[in-house]
């Protein structure tokens, strides 16, 4: 009976032992997966550093761009394209005005009633109409016949509200979100079809011309007196309400930024000095590019994967299209060299772009004590069940190191473009102020995104000059900043 209890006691101590030798495994294992989650973390956090010092760099490299982008097409990575809008709204603009916003599948078509000084707009609606995928595909003539089509339809809706003055024809601004070549204020030549369009006989030709040829075909008295893309459009919004505006920022899926430019200082300008001594710029900064700009190697993995590797780097570590990416990119990281979810990479993981930026936004506002909205966006973009706090907080992290460099970078940007400007230092006009218009889904929903970029202005200039630097919202330059631009380039101006 003794040697039992001693035999059973020996094989309890084996077992405890071998228990515990699990556990040990399991706790020293445990803690290197952890080692090495925090030294990705500790990378990634330096990689994407964005002290001061280095940010002012960064603006001094976009303010010596902008300057030879003026001085010369192809001088610089920056494209600053030359927008012949010369003439922004003042506010005193009156009568009806028409816009139409081709970006993408839709288009939209909309109308304001301009009530004139202290009048504002009186009046506004809008629509919006998807694209039949063979018309992407088709002829220029049948796309535009389209649109022209849709846009009679919309003219022949028009009710008391509206009233276009008498002996008058109905004018356009025509927001056209694609690379043209501009020539004119109401002209310019297409280089390239994107989102999805390939319709070969159109490029090369001048879509307001191809618009106009479809506009009177259906016989409409109407005209497009402006053609512009969606930042020059936000430029125009914040200049009506607000005469201190002096550039507009798009922060959405893409980013740019426009800019009101003294023509005296465009060498490549030849043409005559408009009467208002003005020109807008469209600087197209998604293309910025500089040795002092923080990339990690998620950034340099993205790039050549991408459909134009080497290209708008600036868009790609700062707009809403590549922010849920680059985060996606850093968890496969740790799901392969740190287990972070377990012994296995979860499939989805390694989806590309399967992590869209508004759902980045939604963990990294995620406020819960046990972080439920993030634990419930891992599941539900990812399938990635009964998370940790731990490994929820570590999401949370990569998400606000990855915005915040985002925004930084964003806020350097506008000091480049202050710089240029001469309204980085003070001023001797008291009281004088610059406004900054901003617009587009990343700017207007991340929150965390956008306070940081104003903290981090404020930042830059100091506390003296940051008085006079205002940043606003200003909302759909695409359709109410291009009918606006369509009155303030009137054929009627003079009358």
């Amino acid at each position: 009976m003794r040697k039992v209890v001693a035999c059973a006691t020996v094989i309890g101590a084996a077992t405890a032992c071998a228990v515990g030798a699990v556990v040990v495994h399991r706790y020293v294992r445990k803690c290197r997966r952890w080692g090495r989650v925090t030294e990705i973390l500790q990378e990634l956090e330096e990689k994407c550093a964005t002290p001061s010092w280095k940010l002012k760099r960064i603006a001094d490299a976009m303010n010596v761009e902008m300057h030879a982008g003026l001085a010369s097409e192809g001088g610089s990575k920056l494209k600053m394209l030359i927008t012949y809008v010369d003439k922004l709204p003042t506010g005193y603009e009156e009568g009806l005005y028409y816009a139409l916003d081709l970006g993408g599948t839709n288009f939209r078509v909309l109308r304001v009633q301009l009530g004139g000084k202290d009048g504002g707009i009186i009046s506004q609606e809008s629509t919006e109409v998807s694209i039949p995928p063979n018309l992407m595909v088709g002829t220029s003539a049948e796309l535009f016949d389209y649109i022209a089509a849709e846009l009679g339809k919309f003219v022949a809706q028009e009710n008391q509200d509206f009233e276009v003055a008498p002996g008058r024809q109905r004018e356009i601004g025509f927001t056209f979100s694609f690379p043209v070549m501009q020539t004119l204020i109401a002209s310019g030549n297409l280089i390239k079809w994107t989102k999805g369009f390939n319709i070969e006989d159109a490029v090369g030709q001048d879509v307001v011309e191809e618009l106009m040829k479809a506009i009177r075909k259906r016989s409409l008295d109407m005209r497009v007196t402006a053609l512009v893309n969606d930042t020059v459009g936000t430029l125009a919004g914040g200049r009506y309400t607000n005469k201190n505006v002096i550039a507009a920022i798009i922060l959405g899926t893409g980013t740019n930024a426009a800019y009101v430019e003294r023509v005296q200082a465009i060498p490549k300008w030849h043409g005559p000095l408009p009467d208002s001594g003005d020109m807008v710029i469209n600087m197209e900064w998604g293309n910025f590019r500089s040795s002092h700009l923080p990339l990690t190697e998620y950034d340099h993995a993205l790039d050549a994967v991408s459909l134009n590797p080497g290209e708008q780097i600036f868009e790609k570590i700062i707009s809403g299209m590549y922010l849920g990416e680059i985060v996606r990119r850093v968890l496969c990281k740790m799901a392969e060299e740190a287990l972070l979810f377990g012994d296995d990479v979860p499939p989805k993981l390694k989806d590309p772009f399967i992590l869209r930026t508004p759902d980045m936004s939604a963990m990294h506002h995620d406020s819960s004590a046990d972080l439920t909205v993030v634990g419930s966006k891992l599941k539900n973009v990812f399938g990635i069940s009964d998370t940790s706090l731990e490994v929820r907080k570590v999401v949370v992290e990569i998400c606000n190191i990855v915005a915040t460099r985002g925004a930084r970078l964003s806020a350097a940007g506008i000091l480049g473009i202050l710089k240029k400007l001469g309204k980085d230092t003070i001023s001797d006009g008291k009281g004088e102020k610059n406004v900054i218009a901003m617009d587009g889904g990343l700017y207007e929903h991340y929150t965390e995104y956008s306070k940081c970029l104003e903290n981090t202005v404020k930042e830059l200039v100091g506390d003296d000059v940051s008085e006079s630097i205002i940043i606003e919202h200003s909302n759909d330059g695409s359709g109410i900043g291009a009918a606006l631009l369509a009155a303030s380039h009137s054929q009627y101006l003079d009358a």
